[in-house]
């Protein structure tokens, strides 16, 4: 991963079942994070409002990879990623 490149991850929580977007910075103690309204998946522009209001953007284009993972209890879970930089759109 390129110096000043970030991941930027977003899943729904499984209490609220709202969709949380948060990007990952290791060694910070707080991580960026922008909670969507309701159970809808964000739109790409949704997202793109989101990271913006977060202070990234996008590195490659608006694109997410999507993984399933499960929780502790063996719950499935989606998680969506893209790979983003500090700056203005």
């Amino acid at each position: 991963m390129a110096a000043g490149t970030f991941t930027a991850q977003m899943a729904a929580s499984p209490e609220t079942g709202r969709w949380r977007l948060y990007v990952v910075i290791f060694g910070a103690t707080e991580w960026p994070t922008y909670d969507f309204d309701g159970p809808a998946v964000p739109t790409v522009q949704e997202r793109s409002r989101a990271l913006a209001a977060l202070g990234y953007v996008f590195t490659d284009g608006p694109g997410w990879d999507w993984t399933e993972d499960v929780t502790p209890d063996y719950d499935p879970v989606l998680i969506a990623a893209a790979k983003v930089r500090e700056g203005s759109a």
